[in-house]
Protein backbone atom coordinates (compact mmCIF):
# COMPACT_ATOMS: atom_id res chain seq x y z
CA UNK A 1 0.00 0.00 0.00
CA UNK A 2 1.61 3.01 -1.04
CA UNK A 3 3.09 5.52 1.74
CA UNK A 4 0.24 9.05 3.13
CA UNK A 5 1.68 11.77 2.19
CA UNK A 6 0.53 15.09 1.88
CA UNK A 7 1.72 16.76 -1.94
CA UNK A 8 3.43 20.05 -1.89
CA UNK A 9 1.11 21.59 -3.52
CA UNK A 10 -1.13 21.12 -0.70
CA UNK A 11 1.42 22.32 1.62
CA UNK A 12 1.58 25.57 -0.44
CA UNK A 13 -2.15 26.14 -1.05
CA UNK A 14 -3.72 29.29 0.49
CA UNK A 15 -5.17 28.40 3.99
CA UNK A 16 -8.83 27.85 3.18
CA UNK A 17 -11.54 25.71 4.72
CA UNK A 18 -10.39 22.72 2.14
CA UNK A 19 -6.87 23.12 2.99
CA UNK A 20 -7.30 23.50 6.76
CA UNK A 21 -9.31 20.35 7.27
CA UNK A 22 -7.12 18.69 9.07
CA UNK A 23 -5.86 21.41 11.16
CA UNK A 24 -6.07 21.53 14.78
CA UNK A 25 -9.51 22.51 17.12
CA UNK A 26 -9.93 26.15 17.66
CA UNK A 27 -11.84 27.92 20.82
CA UNK A 28 -14.66 29.95 20.02
CA UNK A 29 -14.16 33.45 19.53
CA UNK A 30 -16.19 36.45 17.89
CA UNK A 31 -13.33 35.46 14.77
CA UNK A 32 -15.40 32.89 14.02
CA UNK A 33 -19.01 34.20 13.77
CA UNK A 34 -18.61 35.39 9.84
CA UNK A 35 -17.77 31.38 9.13
CA UNK A 36 -20.43 30.15 11.35
CA UNK A 37 -23.35 32.38 10.60
CA UNK A 38 -22.36 31.38 7.00
CA UNK A 39 -23.05 27.86 7.72
CA UNK A 40 -25.87 28.24 9.28
CA UNK A 41 -27.45 30.11 6.88
CA UNK A 42 -26.59 27.99 3.98
CA UNK A 43 -27.95 24.91 6.78
CA UNK A 44 -31.13 27.31 7.08
CA UNK A 45 -31.69 27.34 3.26
CA UNK A 46 -31.20 23.43 3.37
CA UNK A 47 -33.65 22.82 5.84
CA UNK A 48 -36.57 24.83 3.80
CA UNK A 49 -35.05 23.56 0.76
CA UNK A 50 -35.70 20.12 1.80
CA UNK A 51 -38.98 20.77 3.07
CA UNK A 52 -40.35 22.31 0.50
CA UNK A 53 -38.76 19.58 -1.99
CA UNK A 54 -40.87 17.71 -0.21
CA UNK A 55 -44.29 19.19 -0.30
CA UNK A 56 -43.97 19.77 -4.25
CA UNK A 57 -43.08 16.08 -5.22
CA UNK A 58 -44.97 14.54 -2.74
CA UNK A 59 -42.85 12.86 -0.30
CA UNK A 60 -39.52 12.65 -2.19
CA UNK A 61 -36.81 14.66 -1.40
CA UNK A 62 -33.07 15.04 -0.97
CA UNK A 63 -31.76 15.07 2.78
CA UNK A 64 -31.15 18.57 4.40
CA UNK A 65 -27.19 17.47 4.78
CA UNK A 66 -26.92 16.45 0.98
CA UNK A 67 -28.68 19.97 0.02
CA UNK A 68 -26.68 22.14 2.64
CA UNK A 69 -23.20 20.10 0.80
CA UNK A 70 -24.28 21.11 -2.62
CA UNK A 71 -24.99 24.72 -1.16
CA UNK A 72 -21.94 25.17 -0.02
CA UNK A 73 -20.11 24.18 -2.43
CA UNK A 74 -21.77 26.47 -4.83
CA UNK A 75 -20.96 29.59 -2.69
CA UNK A 76 -17.21 28.17 -2.44
CA UNK A 77 -16.17 31.22 -4.29
CA UNK A 78 -17.25 33.53 -1.75
CA UNK A 79 -16.47 31.08 1.42
CA UNK A 80 -12.75 31.55 0.98
CA UNK A 81 -12.49 35.36 1.70
CA UNK A 82 -10.12 34.96 4.80
CA UNK A 83 -13.14 36.34 7.29
CA UNK A 84 -15.13 32.97 6.63
CA UNK A 85 -12.56 30.65 6.84
CA UNK A 86 -11.82 30.64 10.81
CA UNK A 87 -15.62 29.43 11.61
CA UNK A 88 -15.51 27.37 8.62
CA UNK A 89 -12.74 25.39 9.27
CA UNK A 90 -14.61 25.39 13.65
CA UNK A 91 -17.35 23.91 12.13
CA UNK A 92 -15.98 20.74 10.22
CA UNK A 93 -13.40 20.14 13.22
CA UNK A 94 -14.76 21.50 16.55
CA UNK A 95 -18.53 21.24 16.13
CA UNK A 96 -18.48 18.10 14.01
CA UNK A 97 -16.87 16.40 17.31
CA UNK A 98 -19.35 17.66 19.07
CA UNK A 99 -22.22 16.51 17.64
CA UNK A 100 -20.25 12.86 16.99
CA UNK A 101 -20.26 12.64 20.49
CA UNK A 102 -24.13 13.71 21.57
CA UNK A 103 -25.21 10.93 19.24
CA UNK A 104 -23.41 8.53 22.12
CA UNK A 105 -27.16 9.59 23.51
CA UNK A 106 -29.09 7.67 20.75
CA UNK A 107 -27.22 3.75 21.87
CA UNK A 108 -28.23 2.04 24.61
CA UNK A 109 -26.54 -1.25 25.55
CA UNK A 110 -29.70 -3.06 26.89
CA UNK A 111 -30.87 -2.97 22.80
CA UNK A 112 -26.79 -4.12 22.01
CA UNK A 113 -26.93 -7.00 23.94
CA UNK A 114 -30.23 -8.20 22.76
CA UNK A 115 -28.74 -8.90 19.87
CA UNK A 116 -27.42 -12.10 20.50
CA UNK A 117 -23.68 -13.23 19.52
CA UNK A 118 -24.73 -14.40 16.15
CA UNK A 119 -26.08 -11.36 15.03
CA UNK A 120 -22.67 -9.40 16.81
CA UNK A 121 -20.25 -11.77 14.82
CA UNK A 122 -21.81 -11.02 11.65
CA UNK A 123 -22.08 -7.70 11.65
CA UNK A 124 -18.91 -6.67 13.70
CA UNK A 125 -17.28 -9.62 10.53
CA UNK A 126 -19.33 -7.53 7.63
CA UNK A 127 -17.78 -4.31 9.14
CA UNK A 128 -14.32 -4.91 9.28
CA UNK A 129 -13.98 -6.63 6.33
CA UNK A 130 -15.72 -3.91 4.52
CA UNK A 131 -13.06 -1.19 5.85
CA UNK A 132 -10.24 -3.58 5.26
CA UNK A 133 -11.22 -4.04 1.80
CA UNK A 134 -11.86 -0.96 1.19
CA UNK A 135 -9.03 0.51 1.84
CA UNK A 136 -6.99 -2.43 -0.06
CA UNK A 137 -8.82 -1.48 -3.14
CA UNK A 138 -8.42 2.39 -2.86
CA UNK A 139 -4.52 1.67 -2.80
CA UNK A 140 -4.64 -0.62 -5.43
CA UNK A 141 -6.54 2.16 -7.40
CA UNK A 142 -3.93 5.09 -6.26
CA UNK A 143 -6.15 7.07 -4.10
CA UNK A 144 -4.68 6.18 -0.89
CA UNK A 145 -5.55 4.66 2.21
CA UNK A 146 -7.31 7.80 3.35
CA UNK A 147 -10.12 7.40 0.86
CA UNK A 148 -10.25 3.80 1.47
CA UNK A 149 -10.59 4.79 5.20
CA UNK A 150 -13.70 7.13 4.53
CA UNK A 151 -15.53 4.98 2.03
CA UNK A 152 -14.97 2.25 3.80
CA UNK A 153 -16.46 3.85 7.38
CA UNK A 154 -19.09 5.27 5.68
CA UNK A 155 -20.83 1.95 4.44
CA UNK A 156 -19.04 -0.08 7.44
CA UNK A 157 -20.96 2.31 10.22
CA UNK A 158 -23.32 5.22 9.68
CA UNK A 159 -23.01 6.73 6.12
CA UNK A 160 -22.35 10.39 5.87
CA UNK A 161 -22.07 10.78 9.73
CA UNK A 162 -19.02 8.37 9.99
CA UNK A 163 -17.82 10.00 6.79
CA UNK A 164 -17.05 13.20 8.70
CA UNK A 165 -15.78 11.56 11.79
CA UNK A 166 -13.57 9.37 9.90
CA UNK A 167 -12.33 12.79 8.54
CA UNK A 168 -11.35 14.15 11.73
CA UNK A 169 -8.74 11.49 11.76
CA UNK A 170 -7.69 11.23 8.50
CA UNK A 171 -4.39 13.52 7.81
CA UNK A 172 -4.64 15.97 5.60
CA UNK A 173 -3.72 16.05 1.88
CA UNK A 174 -4.58 17.56 -1.55
CA UNK A 175 -7.84 16.40 -2.33
CA UNK A 176 -9.60 15.68 0.93
CA UNK A 177 -12.14 17.68 0.91
CA UNK A 178 -13.44 16.77 -2.35
CA UNK A 179 -13.04 13.02 -1.05
CA UNK A 180 -14.92 13.23 1.92
CA UNK A 181 -17.82 15.55 -0.34
CA UNK A 182 -18.36 12.17 -2.50
CA UNK A 183 -18.48 9.92 0.11
CA UNK A 184 -21.17 11.96 2.05
CA UNK A 185 -23.33 12.46 -1.46
CA UNK A 186 -22.30 8.35 -2.56
CA UNK A 187 -23.64 7.46 0.98
CA UNK A 188 -26.68 9.40 0.53
CA UNK A 189 -27.34 7.82 -3.30
CA UNK A 190 -26.38 4.49 -2.48
CA UNK A 191 -28.34 4.24 0.80
CA UNK A 192 -31.53 5.56 -1.00
CA UNK A 193 -31.64 3.05 -3.49
CA UNK A 194 -30.63 0.14 -0.80
CA UNK A 195 -33.92 1.24 0.95
CA UNK A 196 -36.01 0.66 -2.06
CA UNK A 197 -34.64 -2.40 -3.16
CA UNK A 198 -33.31 -4.41 -0.28
CA UNK A 199 -36.83 -5.27 1.20
CA UNK A 200 -37.24 -6.71 -2.29
CA UNK A 201 -33.92 -8.82 -2.01
CA UNK A 202 -35.02 -10.24 1.45
CA UNK A 203 -38.61 -11.11 0.47
CA UNK A 204 -36.55 -12.98 -3.13
CA UNK A 205 -34.06 -15.20 -0.29
CA UNK A 206 -37.13 -16.22 1.55
CA UNK A 207 -35.71 -14.42 5.22
CA UNK A 208 -37.82 -14.30 8.21
CA UNK A 209 -38.56 -11.01 9.83
CA UNK A 210 -35.85 -11.49 12.00
CA UNK A 211 -33.01 -12.17 9.62
CA UNK A 212 -34.79 -9.10 7.03
CA UNK A 213 -34.09 -6.93 9.94
CA UNK A 214 -30.64 -8.16 10.59
CA UNK A 215 -30.21 -7.83 6.87
CA UNK A 216 -31.45 -3.83 6.65
CA UNK A 217 -30.03 -2.67 9.49
CA UNK A 218 -26.48 -4.36 9.08
CA UNK A 219 -26.07 -2.84 5.52
CA UNK A 220 -28.05 0.03 4.84
CA UNK A 221 -25.95 3.64 4.97
CA UNK A 222 -27.83 5.59 6.98
CA UNK A 223 -30.30 5.61 9.73
CA UNK A 224 -33.02 7.00 8.25
CA UNK A 225 -33.12 4.45 5.47
CA UNK A 226 -32.74 1.97 8.00
CA UNK A 227 -36.11 3.02 9.16
CA UNK A 228 -37.75 3.99 5.88
CA UNK A 229 -37.04 0.26 4.75
CA UNK A 230 -37.50 -1.85 7.66
CA UNK A 231 -41.00 -0.27 8.80
CA UNK A 232 -42.28 -0.46 5.20
CA UNK A 233 -42.03 -3.66 5.60
CA UNK A 234 -43.65 -4.86 9.20
CA UNK A 235 -43.11 -3.03 12.58
CA UNK A 236 -40.92 -6.49 13.44
CA UNK A 237 -38.45 -6.13 10.97
CA UNK A 238 -38.55 -2.23 11.45
CA UNK A 239 -37.39 -2.73 15.21
CA UNK A 240 -34.69 -5.39 14.45
CA UNK A 241 -33.32 -3.15 11.46
CA UNK A 242 -33.05 -0.47 14.13
CA UNK A 243 -31.64 -2.34 16.73
CA UNK A 244 -28.79 -3.84 14.82
CA UNK A 245 -27.89 -0.07 12.96
CA UNK A 246 -28.16 1.49 16.20
CA UNK A 247 -25.06 -1.47 17.10
CA UNK A 248 -23.25 -0.22 13.98
CA UNK A 249 -23.39 3.12 15.15
CA UNK A 250 -22.11 2.20 18.60
CA UNK A 251 -19.01 0.93 16.67
CA UNK A 252 -18.61 4.12 15.43
CA UNK A 253 -16.26 4.69 18.52
CA UNK A 254 -13.66 1.48 17.87
CA UNK A 255 -13.59 2.04 13.78
CA UNK A 256 -12.72 5.71 14.43
CA UNK A 257 -9.88 4.98 16.81
CA UNK A 258 -8.75 1.98 14.59
CA UNK A 259 -8.50 3.66 11.66
CA UNK A 260 -7.31 6.78 13.26
CA UNK A 261 -4.17 4.92 14.85
CA UNK A 262 -3.38 2.68 11.85
CA UNK A 263 -3.27 5.37 9.69
CA UNK A 264 -1.14 7.50 12.64
CA UNK A 265 0.98 4.13 12.51
CA UNK A 266 2.08 4.98 8.94
CA UNK A 267 2.17 8.41 9.15
CA UNK A 268 4.99 7.47 12.20
CA UNK A 269 7.13 6.33 8.84
CA UNK A 270 6.23 9.32 6.51
CA UNK A 271 5.74 11.74 8.84
CA UNK A 272 2.12 12.74 7.51
CA UNK A 273 0.03 11.64 9.91
CA UNK A 274 -0.45 12.23 13.91
CA UNK A 275 -1.90 10.22 17.11
CA UNK A 276 -5.57 11.75 17.12
CA UNK A 277 -6.59 12.71 20.69
CA UNK A 278 -10.11 11.07 20.80
CA UNK A 279 -11.91 12.90 23.44
CA UNK A 280 -15.13 13.21 21.24
CA UNK A 281 -15.17 9.13 20.65
CA UNK A 282 -14.42 8.85 24.63
CA UNK A 283 -17.41 11.20 25.06
CA UNK A 284 -19.68 9.13 22.54
CA UNK A 285 -18.59 5.90 24.48
CA UNK A 286 -19.85 8.08 28.12
CA UNK A 287 -23.05 9.18 26.72
CA UNK A 288 -23.86 6.41 25.57
CA UNK A 289 -23.50 4.44 28.91
CA UNK A 290 -25.67 7.73 30.45
CA UNK A 291 -28.04 6.92 28.10
CA UNK A 292 -28.32 2.96 29.03
CA UNK A 293 -28.18 3.99 32.68
CA UNK A 294 -31.15 6.69 32.12
CA UNK A 295 -33.64 4.68 30.12
CA UNK A 296 -33.11 1.91 32.96
CA UNK A 297 -34.24 4.54 35.43
CA UNK A 298 -38.56 5.59 34.91
CA UNK A 299 -38.02 8.15 37.42
CA UNK A 300 -35.51 9.72 35.50
CA UNK A 301 -37.42 10.00 32.49
CA UNK A 302 -39.47 13.57 33.12
CA UNK A 303 -36.11 15.49 33.08
CA UNK A 304 -33.95 13.15 30.82
CA UNK A 305 -36.20 12.78 27.75
CA UNK A 306 -36.70 16.52 27.23
CA UNK A 307 -33.07 17.00 27.69
CA UNK A 308 -32.13 14.02 25.70
CA UNK A 309 -34.16 15.33 22.83
CA UNK A 310 -32.92 19.06 22.84
CA UNK A 311 -29.30 17.58 22.40
CA UNK A 312 -30.60 15.03 19.53
CA UNK A 313 -31.75 17.92 17.84
CA UNK A 314 -28.94 19.94 18.59
CA UNK A 315 -26.71 17.31 17.36
CA UNK A 316 -28.69 17.17 13.81
CA UNK A 317 -28.05 20.76 13.80
CA UNK A 318 -24.00 20.48 14.39
CA UNK A 319 -24.10 17.83 11.79
CA UNK A 320 -25.60 20.21 9.34
CA UNK A 321 -23.52 23.23 9.86
CA UNK A 322 -20.56 21.09 9.84
CA UNK A 323 -21.73 19.65 6.17
CA UNK A 324 -22.57 23.01 5.20
CA UNK A 325 -19.42 24.32 6.47
CA UNK A 326 -17.23 21.22 4.47
CA UNK A 327 -19.21 22.28 1.43
CA UNK A 328 -17.90 25.75 1.28
CA UNK A 329 -14.66 24.72 1.47
CA UNK A 330 -15.10 22.38 -1.54
CA UNK A 331 -14.89 24.25 -4.77
CA UNK A 332 -16.31 22.28 -7.80
CA UNK A 333 -12.93 22.54 -8.93
CA UNK A 334 -11.26 20.20 -6.59
CA UNK A 335 -14.26 17.90 -7.38
CA UNK A 336 -11.70 17.09 -10.35
CA UNK A 337 -9.97 14.95 -8.62
CA UNK A 338 -13.33 12.32 -8.87
CA UNK A 339 -13.07 9.86 -10.72
CA UNK A 340 -14.55 6.33 -11.70
CA UNK A 341 -12.24 4.64 -9.29
CA UNK A 342 -13.83 6.66 -6.51
CA UNK A 343 -17.29 5.25 -7.46
CA UNK A 344 -15.88 1.66 -7.83
CA UNK A 345 -14.53 1.67 -4.36
CA UNK A 346 -17.58 2.64 -3.11
CA UNK A 347 -19.58 0.63 -4.79
CA UNK A 348 -17.69 -2.55 -4.01
CA UNK A 349 -17.80 -1.59 -0.52
CA UNK A 350 -20.90 -1.73 -0.89
CA UNK A 351 -21.10 -4.71 -2.61
CA UNK A 352 -18.82 -6.51 0.79
CA UNK A 353 -20.76 -5.68 3.41
CA UNK A 354 -24.15 -6.97 1.96
CA UNK A 355 -22.57 -10.28 0.77
CA UNK A 356 -21.01 -10.76 3.87
CA UNK A 357 -23.90 -10.30 5.98
CA UNK A 358 -25.81 -11.67 3.94
CA UNK A 359 -23.74 -15.10 3.72
CA UNK A 360 -23.60 -14.72 7.91
CA UNK A 361 -27.15 -15.07 7.78
CA UNK A 362 -27.10 -18.27 5.27
CA UNK A 363 -24.51 -19.60 7.82
CA UNK A 364 -26.30 -18.54 11.20
CA UNK A 365 -29.52 -19.94 9.36
CA UNK A 366 -33.34 -19.41 11.12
Amino acid sequence: MPPIEIPKAAAAAPATPSSRLGDGEAAFSTALVPGVALAAAIAAVAVLAEALMRRLTGGFTLPALVIALLIGMALAAPARRAAFTPGLVWCVKTLLRVAIAILGLRISLADIIGLGPGTVVIVIGAMTLTIASSIWLSGRLGLGAPFGALAGAANAVCGASAALATSTVVPSYERKSADVAFAVIAANAVSTLAMLIYPLLAAALGYDPKSTGILLGGTIHDVAQVVGAGYAVSETVGNAAVIVKLFRVFLLLPVVLGIGWWLAAGGARTGAAKVPVPMFAIMFLVLCIVNTAATAMPALAPIYVPVKAVLDVAATLGLLLAIAALGAGTSIAELRYINWRHGAVFVAATATILFTVAAGLRVMGP
